[in-house]
């Protein structure tokens, strides 16, 4: 249960910056190279680089050597980790919306 804490921490610090989320966004679609990745953004190489990094910590992404270059890939399985533990709020706001929903029905029917 610890290990997992220490991961979803280092996932949803990682997610809070929003280069980091874009750059996440992005590689959903294809594996992209750190050149690549740099292209859209008013950043250096080496700052691109370093939000990389933060993300392959949080094994969101990972880093393969194709010839010179550097491919970034997303990991889907650390994503739907996430998307687990919020799966688990969203439901259950869902049945207290519900709940609240049916006692304010029962509560317009008696007037």
């Amino acid at each position: 249960m610890v290990e997992q804490t220490l991961s979803l921490d280092s996932i949803f610090s990682s997610l809070s910056d929003p280069t980091r989320r874009d750059i996440l966004r992005r590689l959903i679609k294809d594996s992209l190279s750190i050149s690549e990745l740099a292209k859209p953004y008013d950043l250096t190489f080496a700052a691109i680089s370093k939000h990389v990094k933060v993300l392959e910590r949080a094994d969101l992404v990972i880093k393969q050597r194709r010839g010179k270059e550097q491919m970034v890939s997303v990991v889907p399985q650390t994503l739907k980790e996430a998307d687990d533990y919020l799966e688990a709020y969203r439901q259950l706001w869902e049945e207290r919306f519900s709940r609240l929903d049916d006692l304010l029905i029962r509560e317009q029917e008696r007037k």
